[in-house]
Formats: C-alpha cells, sequence, structure tokens
C-alpha cells in the first residue's frame, strides 16, 4: 500500500500541495511510519486563496511548514472516529475543531473525500485551506 505522500504524488487534483509539502521539506516527515492523518486541500482549496499568497509561503519555507503542519493530527482518524470527536491537536499544537454533522467539516473546510487509506495513515480531502487562529 503506498504512504501518504506516494497517494499525493500519484492522484490528480494535489500538485500544488505536493509543491508545496516539497518547499517546506516535509515529505521524508510524511513518507515516515506515522500513523497520520493528513486533511489533504485541493489544487482547488488553494486556488481560493488570495493571489499570490501560494508564492509567498514558498519563499517563506518555515511559516509554509507551520500551516501544513496544522493540516496534520497524529494518529489514524477514520471519518467514524472524527464523527465521535470535537476537536483534535494539530502536529503544529493549534486545535482544529471538528463539526461531524453531514457533511463532515474540519475548522472552515468540509471533507469531500474522506477514508483515503495509506500504509501510513489516512488521507481526507478538503475544499478550503486552514489557517491556525
Amino acid at each position: 500500500m503506498p504512504n501518504i505522500v506516494e497517494i499525493a504524488v500519484s492522484a490528480p487534483g494535489f500538485e500544488t500541495l505536493v509543491a508545496a509539502v516539497q518547499a517546506a521539506n516535509l515529505v521524508e516527515t510524511l513518507q515516515g511510519e506515522g500513523p497520520f492523518t493528513v486533511f489533504a486541500p485541493n489544487d482547488a482549496a488553494f486556488a481560493k486563496l488570495p493571489p499570490n499568497t501560494v508564492n509567498n509561503l514558498v519563499q517563506n519555507p518555515p511559516q509554509l511548514g507551520r500551516i501544513l503542519c496544522y493540516h496534520v493530527v497524529s494518529g489514524r482518524w477514520d471519518s467514524a472516529r472524527l464523527q465521535e470527536s470535537s476537536e483534535l491537536t494539530s502536529v503544529e499544537g493549534s486545535p482544529i475543531p471538528i463539526r461531524s454533522h453531514s457533511p463532515l467539516e474540519i475548522k472552515n473546510a468540509t471533507v469531500i473525500a474522506a477514508d483515503i487509506e495509506a500504509s501510513n495513515g489516512i488521507i481526507h480531502v478538503i475544499d478550503t485551506v486552514m489557517l491556525m487562529g
């Protein structure tokens, strides 16, 4: 079974996320043993950001890394388990609120594809890039 990074690289619609993970030097981490749960913004989610935001973040790897780490939690949290929670703590350290109704919402993002299994965790595709605060 492929790991989280291999899935993102091979699936359509994650070019921006893959480039951001590479720019923030998080590839090796997300290929690690885990398990991790990743709330993965697709390309359309990144396109919602103000113009030049992604380019500016790529020029600032520490800030980009912090934002990307806000999209990751430790452990394997499938959608059923998420429905039982109201908040998780990201690996960045900030809380991520969960609204467990249909559709499932993680902070200000809607889960548009859930429970994509990886060898080192699980991926939930979201429609918005989440920011701390």
